[in-house]
């Protein structure tokens, strides 16, 4: 089977690839720009183009990442199917946490900005006209970050490593976060399997930062305090209801996401 993997220099994308190829796939990983993407055969794509972190500083990049390059692929691209990888934060102001659920956003809101051109991604993709086109919201990813990554875990881990955690939202904040083997595994099989055109793809389990701090603290005997002021993070529980009945999936601990040991430095 022939793959191309979009943003396969990201966590995601390198993840992805390794996986495919060391399962005996073909894979294709073009960069930014590459001359030739749209005279070939691309089989099954995978769109793991996009911002994470800084999207708040670069809202024209974003755009142009999560809209702009997939429309372009969408109508001049050759391919078998095409899986474009959105977000659960589109669920940040809903009530629940399922694909058809509504989602309201706030236009004068950052961070929306990020959610909105992501839910612009996925229509293309669901009303373009073109077959075998899916989504995948994709949960907060842990493992296999980059040590000097700007996300959640990889800080956390430094600051433990370093002898103090100072979080920045409060101990009781939660989310949901899902493996990045998790994510290898089930990527290809709603890209050539799914029944449907819209996935959740996450854990469905809410962690809360003290349970993340509390196993570093274990390892390592680093202090842990919160800064002064620190909010309450709350995200909606995600249902993950179709990737558990369709594919039979079982979230792997998320604790074990974090690296073995992690002493002191």
């Amino acid at each position: 089977m022939s793959w191309t993997v979009l943003g396969a220099t990201g966590v995601i994308g390198r993840h992805l690839t390794a996986h495919l190829r060391a399962g005996g796939q073909t894979v294709y990983a073009p960069g930014r720009g590459e001359p030739g993407l749209y005279g070939r055969r691309l089989g099954h794509v995978i769109y793991a183009i996009g911002l994470t972190a800084d999207f708040r500083t670069r809202p024209y990049d974003t755009v142009q990442a999560h809209v702009s390059l997939l429309a372009e692929l969408l109508q001049r691209a050759d391919f078998e199917s095409l899986l474009y990888l959105s977000s659960t934060r589109v669920y940040a102001h809903a009530a629940t946490g399922q694909e058809d659920t509504p989602l309201p956003m706030q236009t004068q809101d950052p961070s929306d900005l990020y959610n909105l051109s992501k839910l612009m991604g996925e229509s293309l993709c669901l009303t373009g006209g073109r077959t075998g086109v899916r989504v995948a919201r994709l949960s907060n990813v842990v493992g296999g970050e980059d040590r000097d990554s700007g996300n959640f875990l990889p800080s956390l881990v430094r600051e433990a490593r370093g002898g103090r955690i100072v979080l920045q939202t409060a101990p009781d904040s939660v989310k949901d976060y899902i493996h990045i083997d998790d994510v290898a595994e089930l990527l290809p099989r709603i890209a050539t399997q799914g029944r449907e055109r819209l996935y959740n793809v996450a854990s469905g389990l809410q962690m809360r930062h003290v349970q993340w701090t509390a196993q570093l603290q274990a390892q390592t005997g680093c202090a842990v305090e919160v800064a002064p002021g620190a909010p309450t993070v709350s995200f909606t529980p995600i249902d993950i209801t179709r990737i558990r009945t369709e594919f039979a999936f079982t979230p792997r601990p998320l604790l074990s996401a974090l690296p073995a040991q992690a002493p002191l430095s």
